[in-house]
C-alpha cells in the first residue's frame, strides 16, 4: 500500500496534471486590455499590434533596435558620490538604489552608447524610465556631460531619448543642479555645430523638460506620449478648470508649435537616420541600401563594436554582441 500511495499515484498526477505556465509570458495591454505573447509583443518593439499604445521599453533594447544591426558600444559615465545627502524616508537611499538596479540590471537611470544608424556615427543616451521613475539624478547629469563631449570629440551628432519623472529628490538640490550643467552640455554641442535631437517617450516631465529635453534642434515624441512639466492633475487642482481632451500629450504639442513629428516607434529608426543625414548635409539613404538591427538578437544586451582608427573610443566599455541578459 505504501508503494501504491507514494509512487504510483503521485507518477500518475504528474502525467495527468496541468504543468505550470510562467507568469511572464503574456503581458496585458493598458490601453485596451489585449493579452498580447511575450515574443511577439518584444518582436513589435512593445507596441500593442491592436491599438498601437507604446509601453515602456528599456535603453539597451531600445539602441538594439536603432543602431545598425544592434551593434553599439557602451560609453563610461564618471561615478558621482553615492548617497550625497544620507537621505532617508521610508527606506535609505542606497536601499532603494539597490533594489533599482537588481530590478533593472542597470547601473543607474541613464545609458549612453556609440555606434552607427544608416552608416552614420552617431553617439546617444537613453533614460530607463523603470529605475526610479528614470529621476534626474548626479549620475544622469554625468552621463549627459560625457555624451556631449564623446559627441564633440568624435564630432558626431547626438540623439538621446528622454523618459523621466524629473529631478530625483534623494539628492535635493544637487539634482536640480544638473539643469544648467546639461544645458552647458548642450551649449557644447552648438558651439561645435554638431546636431542635437531629442525623442521624448511616455513620460517626459518636470526638470527633464524644463531643460535638456528641450533644448534640440529636432524634438520628436512617441504616439500619446505626456510631456510637460506640472502634470495636468496638478494643473487642474490649481486653476480648477477641467483640462481639455489630451491636454499635454504629444500630439497635442505638435498642433501647438512644441514639436516637430509624432513618430512611431517602429519608424523611429528610419526618421532619425533621414533627419541626422539632412542635418549633416548629407543624401540622403537609399531604400534597401541599409544595414537593419538584428531582429533575432536585439534583446537589449549591448553588443560588441569593433574599434575603427581614430573615431575609437579608448575608455568605452565594450559589453559584448546582443544575446540574453545585459548583465
Amino acid at each position: 500500500m505504501n508503494w501504491i500511495s507514494n509512487y504510483v499515484r503521485p507518477k500518475i498526477n504528474s502525467l495527468f496534471s496541468r504543468r505550470e505556465v510562467p507568469e511572464n509570458l503574456w503581458t496585458k495591454c493598458p490601453e485596451c486590455g489585449t493579452m498580447l505573447f511575450h515574443r511577439e509583443l518584444k518582436d513589435n518593439l512593445y507596441v500593442c499590434p491592436n491599438c498601437d499604445h507604446h509601453m515602456g521599453i528599456s535603453p539597451r533594447e531600445r539602441f538594439a533596435s536603432v543602431f545598425d544591426g544592434g551593434i553599439f558600444t557602451e560609453v563610461s559615465v564618471p561615478e558621482p558620490i553615492a548617497d550625497p545627502l544620507h537621505f532617508r524616508d521610508q527606506k535609505r537611499y542606497p536601499d532603494r538604489m539597490k533594489a533599482a538596479q537588481k530590478a533593472t540590471g542597470e547601473a543607474e537611470a541613464m545609458l549612453v552608447a556609440q555606434g552607427e544608424i544608416g552608416r552614420t556615427p552617431i553617439v546617444a543616451a537613453a533614460q530607463d524610465f523603470s529605475f526610479m521613475g528614470g529621476s534626474m539624478s548626479m549620475y544622469v547629469g554625468n552621463a549627459i556631460i560625457a555624451a556631449a563631449q564623446r559627441a564633440v570629440e568624435l564630432k558626431r551628432p547626438l540623439i538621446l531619448f528622454a523618459a523621466a519623472g524629473g529631478a530625483r529628490m534623494q539628492e535635493g538640490i544637487l539634482a536640480l543642479m544638473q539643469m544648467p550643467r546639461t544645458t552647458v552640455a548642450v551649449q557644447m554641442l552648438k558651439e561645435a555645430g554638431l546636431p542635437y535631437i531629442v525623442v521624448l517617450t511616455h513620460p517626459t516631465t518636470g526638470g527633464v523638460t524644463a531643460s535638456y529635453a528641450m533644448l534640440g534642434d529636432i524634438h520628436i515624441a512617441e504616439p500619446n506620449a505626456l510631456i510637460c512639466f506640472a502634470g495636468p492633475r496638478v494643473i487642474e487642482q490649481t486653476i480648477r478648470e477641467k483640462l481639455p481632451d489630451g491636454f499635454q500629450r504629444a500630439e497635442y504639442l505638435l498642433d501647438h508649435g512644441m514639436l516637430d513629428r509624432v513618430t512611431d516607434r517602429r519608424q523611429m529608426r528610419e526618421e532619425l537616420i533621414r533627419i541626422t543625414r539632412m542635418l549633416l548635409g548629407e543624401t540622403p539613404p537609399i531604400a534597401g541600401d541599409l544595414p537593419a538591427p538584428d531582429a533575432s538578437e536585439g534583446d537589449g544586451k549591448a553588443a560588441k563594436a569593433p574599434k575603427a582608427g581614430k573615431d575609437a573610443a579608448p575608455e568605452a566599455k565594450d559589453t559584448g554582441k546582443s544575446g540574453k541578459g545585459d548583465k
